[in-house]
């Protein structure tokens, strides 16, 4: 992804979350300028990936496949004597017309809500360890109903409604190709993106930055040391 096409996404999604009256942290204010004088007392930002993360998933295609992403708070399974914080949670833009792929999380369960905006569906699927994708009805947990659906139903959130998504039950996010962006909230056990996503076929996590402009924030994987 070029540069400037992350400075604009990070932008409207700030948009968006002040449209709907959410406030965000300060670190997620921070310009590049600003990260150089930060030292070890925000350790647990670098250290647990806080902040944005806008991705293509490697695609190169990002307004038909890929996320936008802030994360505002997060554990650490791998530190969890030094940061013992067992949840999380983000805020999550997509486009309309924008997709995000299938794939499922190991451990981590979580709620995604609609914060506002568009509507969103959710495809379900159950999955397997082996990372295979089951014909088998799927239970669906939605704002205190319980009921099972077939195979790859697609779930639709209306602004605040809200899907529980429990370990491997596989899922995408797809919005309608009118009404505009969607925003999501999540709140689910701690996050790791490193180990505990399974895509239903393989692809990338974090895109190809290509600079052709300063960053405007610097996303999750970018902080300088300390």
């Amino acid at each position: 992804m070029k540069r400037s096409r992350i400075n604009e996404v990070i932008r409207d999604m700030e948009a968006l979350i002040k449209e709907h009256g959410f406030e965000i942290p300060p670190f997620a204010k921070w310009s590049a300028e600003d990260w150089q004088k930060i030292g070890h007392e925000y350790d647990e930002i670098r250290d647990n990936c806080l902040g944005w993360d806008i991705t293509d998933y490697g695609l190169g295609d990002f307004d038909k496949v890929g996320f936008s992403l802030l994360t505002i708070r997060n554990g650490n399974q791998k530190m969890p004597e030094k940061y013992p914080k067992t949840y999380a949670e983000k805020l999550l833009m997509l486009y309309e017309g924008q997709t995000a792929p299938m794939h499922y999380h190991w451990n981590k369960m979580e709620d995604i809500i609609n914060r506002g905006g568009n509507d969103i569906y959710i495809t379900v699927y159950n999955g397997m360890e082996d990372g295979s994708m089951l014909d088998t009805d799927v239970t669906v947990h939605c704002d205190g109903k319980t009921e099972s659906v077939p195979a790859g139903t697609k779930v639709l959130l209306k602004p605040g409604q809200s899907i529980t998504i429990t370990p491997y039950m596989y899922h995408d996010f797809i919005v309608p190709e009118t009404g505009g962006a969607v925003l999501l909230g999540e709140v689910s056990m701690c996050n790791d993106d490193e180990n505990d996503n399974r895509f239903y076929e393989p692809i990338g996590r974090f895109p190809e930055v290509e600079e052709d402009e300063p960053p405007y924030r610097l996303l999750c994987n970018e902080y300088p040391v300390a």
